[in-house]
């Protein structure tokens, strides 16, 4: 059956009203502002640190290999919601169609997931370099490493068509408005007018049980290379403490919000669309800057990049 048919079968919400963040105009004014900066630098700097990685061959890595999958990713997470919610600012009406929220939330989901599972291979990355250095290039060569980019991008496609199958079969026949402003899994629950009881056990089981599986093996990872780098103080060492402490404090933010809508039923709190705007917005901005922009290697690697962008910029205009 195709999938437009499955949709009229099963639900008579057409379009989807969101509130969006206020109804207050001063504070959407600065929302937007607010948003479309965070947006504009998240793409400038993720957009630049994966052309910078192609870019300089010093950088053609398994380390950078996934830095710039991360980037992509948190480009491509960003876009999912962020435009929306922009437009929305300046409409009186924020519609929607189901079958763009159907679209969207799949999108969402198979970006989320998949940077979920990145994360934690990046962490993994990271021990064998730190603690294993003498077998790193053995364990972590090419084939693993696109092995790996496959396997977590096949695993996040996975995710979002099952989370999608199960949300999709719901009877939906209102209410037509969500206080949020985009469309995810718990606001299909709340629009069904069915029992939910067994879909929300399986979405729990699904993405929660995700969420706090890669939390926990994430966790378990960073302890065991800061107990390593502990046990060898050098400079370099300290600096390596430093970036694996922030890498585990935004890992920790991002799951954080997983964690805290998924892990549970889809009851509503204040306290969702606050996280929502968090988990949105900070991610693909923060992680360039804490995974990439702080290392020396890509520091450089920019610099020059820059140089010769303005040095083909002079002789242009010569």
């Amino acid at each position: 059956m195709e999938e437009a048919d499955l949709l009229n079968q099963t639900t008579s919400v057409t379009y989807i009203r969101l509130r969006g963040l206020s109804v207050n105009q001063k504070v959407q004014m600065a929302v937007f502002v607010l948003f479309l900066t965070l947006y504009v630098l998240t793409l400038i700097g993720n957009i630049l640190i994966v052309i910078t990685i192609i870019y300089d061959r010093r950088l053609h890595t398994p380390m950078y290999f996934f830095h710039s999958n991360l980037s992509f990713i948190d480009v491509c997470h960003s876009t999912v919601t962020v435009p929306k919610m922009l437009k929305d600012t300046w409409s009186e009406e924020k519609l929607i169609s189901f079958e763009a929220c159907v679209t969207q939330m799949f999108i969402l989901h198979l970006f989320a997931c998949t940077e979920i599972f990145l994360l934690t291979v990046m962490a993994y990355d990271w021990y064998v370099a730190i603690c294993k250095p003498l077998q790193y290039m053995t364990v972590m060569n090419w084939k693993v490493c696109v092995l790996l980019a496959v396997a977590l991008w096949m695993g996040g496609t996975i995710h979002s068509i099952s989370l999608t199958s199960l949300t999709i079969k719901l009877p939906h026949c209102g209410p037509d408005e969500i206080d949020n402003f985009f469309w995810d899994v718990p606001q299909v629950i709340k629009l069904a007018c069915t029992d939910t009881h067994i879909i929300e056990i399986l979405i729990v089981s699904n993405s929660g049980l995700i969420s706090v599986v890669c939390f926990v093996v994430l966790v378990v990872s960073y302890v065991g290379i800061l107990v390593s780098l502990r046990q060898q103080i050098s400079e370099g060492r300290r600096k390596a403490l430093s970036t694996c402490a922030a890498h585990l404090a935004v890992i920790t933010l991002f799951l954080g919000h997983c964690i805290f809508i998924y892990s549970r039923p889809s009851t509503s709190l204040l306290e969702d669309k606050v996280v929502s705007v968090f988990f949105t917005a900070a991610p693909p901005l923060w992680n360039p800057i804490i995974y990439t922009l702080r290392n020396e290697d890509m520091k450089n690697a920019l610099n020059k990049f820059m140089g010769r962008l303005e040095g083909r910029g002079k002789n242009d205009n010569v």
